[in-house]
């Protein structure tokens, strides 16, 4: 049996990340991760001469160097910002449009609407408005957490009703906006549906339609891309993985491979320790889940350790979205083909909401097409005179989960192809060029990741996802919490800050014991 401070299961963004912060707090801390690598979603694999992402497009909340972010000021804290090589992203994204244009988004708050006024003429003054109360309410929900973060114990009677009275008045954008939805939102501000499509890109980011995609998320991402700039990193995301990796080591924290967690031992009601595939005990103070809520309580706690409220809970919330991802090595570099913008969103129709339905199905002929070619920012992350292309479509796991064998692997390269099909009419020349290809499922999802349902983005975020209403998972069972996508608004950079602030809250606790 080993003891320790911590006890973190998982060596995803969320374990890393909160092992990284812990350790260089000086706490005792052990990461037990199933698989050979670190970084969970944040890796990469080789298939013949080429390297590919699995999951990183854009990464949020950097800054530059003389202005940080908030995530590079985490990375520079940790010692890692000046080990990686931090790439600038020039625009948001592209969108292509049924009409056959594309419109690429710069990633500037002046030039991002220019160009759509330029687009779209008949709507300046909406722009313009829309715009501002994007900033506005950033503005406001960054006040109030603020506030929120400064304030102790529990509430008054007194001050619980002047905060519900004067809530409107202090934060009016905040009270306007925060629960409804990106297609109510838009719907207010805009006719134009291409126009719309441009400005509700950030759906695809969190597996919802934007009639039922929180407006906030959609508010929040649009101005930490603009203001901060999307990045890649030299190498992908397996780079910050390892860096991570190396410092949590530095610090004297314990990072073990190979190492799949059975149980979590619970005593008096209290967490206090894990058990390996081997039977190996390693107790602590403190059990952090990188893994889901769902597969924490189902998998790793006896039937009659798990606390009604939890029972509860798993009634109302459930796995969202996966994808149905083709990687894709091209013996071309990307101008060949025309792939001049890294990121793009490809629709078939002006409705997103109806082409969405979709992904339900199996099937690929209509749903909007995510499109990344990495070789456009980075020329480097492929050999010379090559390039490499994730291309896919948001697909739920229960169609896939009826297939036979047979029927799995006939289906899964059907599907792919008529993503490339659709492609090609973009990118002429893409199919003939095409090198290596491996195509993922949701089923690949829930096998390497161990998701239930091959979801890539926790929990559905949908309207009762919005950032005031995530459910409160953390010390149902004393000494365990959870840091991962499942609990916040998922994305690289939003789980690196969030498990390094359930980090700074468990040292409070730990000190406090």
């Amino acid at each position: 049996m080993k003891n320790y401070d911590v006890v973190i299961i998982g060596a995803g963004n969320g374990g890393l990340a909160s092992a990284a912060s812990l350790s260089q707090a000086g706490k005792k801390v052990c990461v037990l991760e199933k698989h050979n690598i670190p970084g969970g979603c944040g890796t990469s694999f080789c298939r013949g001469r080429f390297e590919f992402e699995v999951a990183l497009h854009q990464l949020s909340s950097m800054g530059t160097k003389e202005n940080p972010g908030p995530l590079r000021k985490q990375f520079r804290r940790y010692g890692i910002e000046d080990k990686i090589e931090w790439i600038p992203i020039e625009s948001l994204y592209k969108i292509n449009l049924p009409d056959g244009r594309g419109i690429t988004l710069p990633a500037d708050k002046e030039e991002v609407q220019k160009k759509l006024i330029k687009e779209f003429p008949a709507e300046v003054e909406n722009i313009k408005r829309y715009y501002q109360t994007v900033y506005k309410f950033n503005e406001e929900i960054n006040s109030f957490r603020a506030k929120s973060a400064g304030s102790t114990g529990e509430p008054s009677g007194l001050k619980k009703w002047l905060t519900k009275t004067l809530f409107p008045s202090v934060y009016p954008t905040l009270t306007k906006y925060a629960v409804r939805s990106t297609q109510d939102v838009l719907d207010e501000f805009f006719k134009d549906k291409a126009l719309q499509l441009c400005l509700s890109a950030y759906w695809c980011f969190m597996g919802v339609a934007p009639e039922n995609f929180p407006f906030t998320i959609l508010a929040m991402c649009t101005y930490i891309y603009t203001e901060d700039k999307p990045f890649y990193v030299r190498g992908g995301s397996q780079v910050i993985s390892q860096a991570l990796t190396e410092m949590i080591r530095e610090n004297g924290g314990t990072i073990l491979f190979n190492k799949k967690v059975e149980r979590i031992i619970i005593e008096n009601g209290k967490a206090c320790g894990v058990i390996d595939d081997e039977g190996e005990e390693f107790r602590a103070k403190k059990i952090i889940s990188n893994i889901s809520p769902t597969q924490t309580y189902a998998k790793l706690l006896q039937k009659e350790e798990i606390p009604d409220s939890i029972r509860s809970y798993f009634k109302s919330y459930k796995p969202g979205i996966s994808a149905l991802t083709c990687f894709i090595g091209l013996d071309c570099p990307p101008e060949t083909i025309g792939f001049t913008d890294s990121f793009n969103l490809t629709y078939s129709s002006l409705d997103a909401n109806e082409d969405f339905k979709n992904a339900y199905k199996l099937d690929t002929s209509i749903d909007p097409i995510i499109s990344t070619c990495y070789t456009v920012d980075d020329p480097k992350v492929s050999p010379p005179g090559t390039s490499i292309i994730t291309a896919g479509t948001l697909k739920y796991s229960e169609a896939w989960e009826k297939l036979s064998p047979e029927e799995y692997h006939q289906k899964k390269y059907e599907l792919a192809s008529t993503i490339i099909d659709r492609l090609e009419k973009r990118f002429p020349g893409l199919r003939s060029h095409i090198e290596e290809i491996e195509v993922a499922t949701p089923l690949t999802h829930m096998r390497y990741l161990g998701h239930p349902s091959g979801a890539i983005y926790g929990y559905e975020q949908d309207l009762r996802s919005s950032v005031f209403f995530f459910p409160a998972t953390d010390n149902v069972i004393p000494n365990l919490v959870f840091a991962s996508g499942w609990v916040n608004t998922c994305g690289f950079g939003p789980n690196y800050m969030f498990a390094d602030k359930l980090a700074s809250s468990l040292l409070k606790e730990m000190d406090n014991e």
